[in-house]
């Protein structure tokens, strides 16, 4: 990850919705600096974050925060 970890995550989420993945199989693993980035970052606007039902998303992609030391986008 660059400097800019929601530029490279939102770059992340089009080249994979170019490739025609399912952004139902999508998720976004986070560290939990990167999560925490993305709640209060002013580059992110209301309307790409949500917070329902426990679960966090951006851009409409579940969003898994922690366990991982280089937040990336995956397809499991």
């Amino acid at each position: 990850m660059k400097m800019d970890p929601i530029a490279d995550l939102r770059a992340a989420i089009s080249e994979a919705e170019i490739s025609g993945t399912d952004r139902k199989k999508l998720v976004l693993q986070l560290t939990h600096r990167d999560a925490s980035l993305f709640k209060r970052s002013p580059a992110v606007a209301l309307d790409e974050i949500s917070f329902k039902d426990g679960e966090m998303r951006f851009l409409g992609i579940r969003v898994e925060v922690g366990a991982v030391a280089v937040s990336a986008l995956t397809a499991p």
